[in-house]
């Protein structure tokens, strides 16, 4: 019989609110009432029924408890529920045998506590520290029995050598935390309940027989713990249990031994982490264990001294889940109580980032439990009295409708139904009839506390997203994180979540260091933003990914980011629309050290000293190989900074040929004299030989793009009968091997990558002849010997390097001198129309898209420019290497070529091979589109195959036929 200072339960429930469903509750009380006549307890079911109608009206998972144990609601009902929470707990605590023994009683005793905290919940005798204590408190039972479920079993297969009453527990040196609500003793009514487990490998080992490895055993221990809890059988589960509350749980065990475990907490621990243990408490196994490790975390989790730095990085946790403008949008239906806008987790941040500031120095504010944090908070002055007020109001509210909304079906689920049937039980059992006013209350609570928490550290750097919530703290994806994440168009949105938490955790060296991870929290949500404005999220993230997992540092990069958005813009436009430039990145992190340089951005006209700066580097390194690795190095650099101006616009096609072909120019006349200082080594000087580089083709003319090779000869003079001074080479040995290594430093893959594929075989006797070749017989062959089409090549020849500026003088008169040298009898239009036209049969273009070949391409309007240009060498007009100057009277083929020029150098840019543009993201045919100045790319595709026409059309009127006779 209760005392005078306790009554039974079913004399102090009240209804919870209206019964939703009447006809559910009744089938509940004819059941009831058939049980209750035969035990002979109708009195007090009848007492009890209109607090527990509305119980079997709204909640089928209660009512399914009370049908299927009538006795055990009996048993409640006639109870003190304070001493019945205490016969629970003790009746856990005496649980004995293996996990399989413990299996059904832990299970019917978790019923048991269900149903118990609920009626007295729902029935207004238990507040919300009651019932939340009571599901801790048992939480923390189960635990222990499953720890001795598992010593148990251990010492029965001589695993384990202590006794089970051993002082340090059932497993010496094996200790779990309660972590989150349940650290807290905050836990809700389906909670999950989060774990760590740690082990003291000095305390371990002794209580394991000889053999038995450590780490195998414990990883054992926690499994069949684990499983204990969470298995669901015919009498339902306990828990549902959460390990991953650890350092790193992607690539760590289970069980952490401590010492690990504090070491990686003290180097790379997060904020996020040290919230996470403000509520840590020792729940299970070696206390005295337990108790030194979290007296070691102290340091890790209040700091005494915060930089500013560090402040930012833990209002970020609290920035990155303020979305939206504070407010607006916030409905009933689907509301997340517990992770969405002005839901718990709003209010425990609220506390907690303030705690982790001012804890360090002010251990009175160090508060586990949120309502406990809240009113320390205020009382310090650090908190508004009205505010802390207002927010505890709410949180008990939110908490009370969260239980609610679990009590329906007994699911981990934090959100209010969608479905008005299904809301209008979560209103019963919060005592609202009226579905619209339940409704309104909710937004009203919501808005209340959304507005709250966007007052907490107000200006400052705004971390929040248009699209909404992006949290990546803890050790699971965020559902209202995936839900951004596919608003803004990515479709692998756990993918991209898992990687973003993986770099928080610094699991790269972009983010060890805690300066790099506190940068990352502030450019995470930027990066993502930028990346869905791309139009191609999941490509560009991936590139993204690939070229941040490889810096080797990354504090630098991202402060350069942070603080120049339209460069970071700009860079990430590449990782959308220019693979080429992004696996650069990719292979060769290095190549973005460019950007920190000041001439980055730099108009790609203006001269920015490359050309002296190479040559100066080059010859620091004092070696041939040296020289090519420093060429490497900043060409890969500026090859990267022209194709970020080609790629968004900053330059025209002009521009950019010139700029790749001074780039290439720039490594030709550093490494030229290289080349032959070593062949010099090797060889001995030659004595009055001189030498000099000439470049043809697209070099030639000085209107590369970004897949451009080099086309190159070398022509040399040297006296009769002169030799190289060591080993008497001559001189045709002496210039090819020149030649060959400057092909091989210009060519070849080193450490810092390659830089252009050379061809020779424009040279007189092409691939058949030396790879240098003599003055004279240069001249000789164009007088008697060479065809139309190699004077065309000639006339985009010019001299880049000669080892004599003399000779280089020379070697120009010279080429002009055999361009200009009449040919009598020879039809040059009708050579240039026979090629045109053979390489119509045999090199068929490759698509719609190959700029080159294509009738009306750019093949046309060059040979119509080369052309010219013959024309304009025999009857002694001014030369050019330039196709457009030399076009100059012909507008339409200069159109074509100048329109298919931009095009070229965007797809060249940004991929390597062939491309299909209309394969691309939309986002980047508009660019193409752009570049041209067409509307859109349909237009574009129009506007090209019109042109092709009558670019066909021009050049055959430039360049006449054959002749008749």
């Amino acid at each position: 019989m209760p005392t005078q200072m306790s009554r039974p339960l079913f004399e102090i429930l009240k209804p919870a609110g209206p019964v939703h469903s009447p006809g559910a509750a009744e089938r509940l009380h004819e059941a009831l009432v058939e049980a209750a006549t035969a035990d002979g307890w109708l009195e007090v079911l009848n007492a009890a029924w209109p607090a527990l109608a509305t119980v079997a009206g709204a909640s089928p998972y209660l009512s399914g408890l009370m049908r299927r144990r009538p006795a055990q609601l009996r048993r409640i009902l006639e109870s003190d529920p304070d001493r019945h929470l205490e016969i629970i707990i003790a009746e856990t605590d005496a649980l004995t045998g293996d996990a399989e023994a413990m299996k059904s009683p832990l299970r019917v005793l978790k019923a048991n506590l269900h149903l118990l905290t609920a009626l007295a919940d729902l029935g207004d005798v238990w507040g919300l520290d009651p019932v939340t204590s009571a599901l801790s408190r048992f939480a923390d039972a189960a635990c222990r029995a499953a720890l001795r479920a598992v010593g148990n079993e251990q010492r029965d297969k001589g695993r384990l050598l202590t006794a089970p009453d051993d002082s340090r527990g059932p497993v010496p040196g094996l200790f779990g935390l309660a972590m989150g609500k349940h650290g807290a003793n905050e836990l809700n009514y389906s909670s999950d309940i989060d774990i760590s487990l740690f082990y003291e490998p000095r305390l371990l080992t002794l209580a394991l027989r000889e053999g038995v490895e450590m780490q195998d055993f414990v990883n054992r221990a926690a499994r069949v713990l684990a499983t204990l809890l969470t298995e669901r059988t015919a009498d339902g589960y306990v828990f549902r249990v959460d390990l991953r509350l650890r350092p790193d749980p992607s690539s760590t065990p289970p069980v952490v031994a401590a010492p690990a475990a504090l070491g990686y907490y003290e180097s790379v621990g997060q904020n996020w982490e040290r919230a996470a243990f403000i509520k840590a408490r020792p729940v299970l196994g070696d206390m005295r264990a337990a108790g030194r490790f979290l007296k070691a975390m102290i340091p890790f989790i209040w700091r005494r001294s915060l930089d500013y730095a560090a402040v930012l990085d833990i209002q970020s946790i609290k920035k990155q889940i303020h979305t939206y403008k504070t407010g607006e949008g916030l409905q009933a239906a689907g509301a997340n109580l517990k992770l969405g806008r002005g839901g718990i987790r709003e209010i425990e941040f609220y506390a907690q980032t303030q705690q982790l500031i001012l804890g360090g120095r002010h251990p009175e504010l160090r508060a586990p439990r949120t309502l406990d944090a809240l009113a320390a908070l205020s009382q310090a002055g650090h908190v508004p009295p009205q505010v802390a007020e207002e927010l505890s109001a709410a949180y008990v509210e939110l908490r009370g409708l969260e239980h609610r909304v679990q009590m329906l079906d007994d699911e981990q689920t934090h959100k209010l139904p969608v479905d008005a049937e299904r809301r209008g039980a979560v209103a019963a059992l919060a005592g609202e009839g009226d579905l619209a006013r339940f409704d309104a209350g909710i937004e009203d609570l919501l808005v209340r506390v959304n507005t709250r928490y966007g007052e907490l550290f107000e200006g400052g750097e705004e971390l929040d997203s248009p699209y909404g919530s992006l949290v990546f703290t803890g050790v699971e994806n965020d559902p209202e994180t995936l839900e951004t994440l596919k608003r803004m168009g990515f479709t692998e949105a756990p993918t991209v979540s898992d990687t973003i938490r993986s770099w928080h955790h610094g699991r790269i060296p972009a983010t060890r260091t805690a300066r790099g991870r506190e940068l990352f929290t502030r450019l995470a949500p930027r990066l993502l933003q930028a990346l869905a404005r791309t139009g191609a999220p999941d490509d560009a993230f991936r590139r993204f990914a690939t070229f941040f997992s490889g810096l080797a540092a990354g504090v630098q990069v991202q402060a350069l980011f942070l603080n120049q958005p339209k460069l970071f813009n700009m860079v990430l436009g590449v990782m959308a629309f220019a693979p080429r430039l992004a696996r650069q990145l990719g292979r060769q992190p290095a190549a973005l050290d460019g950007i920190l340089d000041a001439r980055f951005l730099t108009d790609l006209s203006e001269d920015t000293g490359l050309v002296e700066q190479m040559i100066r580097e080059a010859e620091e390194e004092g070696d041939f190989e040296g020289a090519m690795n420093a060429v490497r190095r900043l060409h890969r650099e500026q090859m990267f900074r022209i194709g970020i101006h080609a790629i968004s616009g900053r330059t025209g096609p002009e521009e950019a040929g010139r700029a790749y072909a001074a780039l290439a120019d720039a490594a030709m006349r550093t490494l030229a004299p290289a080349a032959l200082a070593e062949t010099e080594r090797l060889g001995g000087a030659f004595p009055g030989g001189a030498v000099a580089v000439v470049a043809l083709g697209k070099a030639g003319s000085r209107e590369m793009s970004a897949g451009s090779d080099l086309d190159l000869m070398t022509l040399y003079d040297a006296p009769d009968g002169a030799l190289s001074e060591i080993k008497c080479w001559s001189a045709d040995v002496f210039y090819v091997r020149f030649t060959q290594r400057l092909i091989s430093a210009l060519s070849a893959h080193t450490a810092e990558g390659g830089l252009y594929e050379v061809d020779m075989r424009l040279r007189p006797t092409g691939s058949k002849g030396p790879v240098s070749v003599r003055l004279a017989p240069f001249v000789d062959y164009y007088e008697h010997e060479a065809e139309t089409w190699e004077f065309m090549v000639l006339t985009r020849g010019r001299v880049v390097w000669a080892s004599d500026p003399a000779f280089g003088e020379r070697v120009s008169q010279t080429l002009e001198t055999v361009l200009r040298r009449p040919r009598p009898g020879v039809d040059v239009g009708a050579d240039v129309r026979k090629m045109r036209a053979l390489m119509d049969r045999e090199r068929r273009p490759h698509g719609f898209w190959d700029l080159k070949l294509s009738p009306g391409g750019q093949v046309d309007a060059e040979f119509a420019a080369q052309y010219r240009q013959l024309q304009a060498a025999a009857t002694g007009q001014p030369l050019t290497v330039s196709t457009l100057k030399a076009l100059q009277d012909d507008p339409v083929l200069a159109e074509a070529w100048r329109t298919q020029q931009r095009i070229n150098h965007l797809l060249s840019a940004a991929f390597e091979g062939r491309v299909d543009p209309e394969a691309e993201p939309e986002v980047f045919r508009l660019r193409l589109a752009e570049a041209v100045g067409a509307p859109n790319f349909d237009t574009l595709k129009h506007d090209l195959t019109d042109l092709r026409a009558r670019a066909r059309a021009a050049f055959e009127q430039a360049v006449p036929a054959a002749r008749d006779g």
